[in-house]
């Protein structure tokens, strides 16, 4: 008996790290929108990635019940940013280090991952129509730098 459960381990850590191979590339360039950080350099995206993936492999087992593995390790990501991100507020340098931490969370959850704002407000016990007026906002930033409310500029506003 004791054979076949270390059958079914192996079994499911070859599950896992074909999950990883495939999902891992994408959530790291989550991570790193996320931390702000430059893709080619993302220690902190990278360690982020790390603790979610540890987390979704400790609940490897439970997830064949029909929950996605990618949704929970996207979820942990998120929660993981969510709780660290407040407390660091310097802009790494990456392509969204222009928005603040919140905003930049929300814009990646919505617009690159696809997940729905009601989701995303479950996820951040968020109103739903704070995660649409916070993307709104995050957009109009990265699309209008120069007029964002805060942001840096060298001369004066064009009309």
């Amino acid at each position: 008996m004791r054979g076949s459960g270390s059958v079914r381990r192996r079994r499911a850590d070859r599950e896992f790290e074909a999950y990883v191979a495939g999902a891992a590339p994408r959530l790291l360039r989550t991570a790193a929108l996320l931390t702000a950080e430059p893709p080619e350099a993302a220690p902190l995206a990278g360690r982020l990635l790390e603790l979610s993936l540890a987390r979704t492999y400790a609940a490897w087992g439970r997830l064949g019940g029909g929950e996605d593995p990618y949704e929970h390790t996207r979820s942990d990501l998120a929660l993981r940013f969510a709780r660290s991100a407040w407390r660091r507020r310097a802009p790494r340098g990456g392509p969204l280090s222009v928005l603040e931490p919140r905003a930049r969370l929300v814009l990646v959850l919505r617009l690159y991952e696809g997940v729905a704002a009601e989701q995303i407000a479950a996820l951040l016990a968020l109103p739903e129509d704070l995660v649409e007026a916070v993307c709104a906002g995050a957009v109009h930033t990265l699309l209008h730098p120069r007029r964002a409310p805060g942001a840096r500029h060298a001369g004066p506003v064009a009309p």
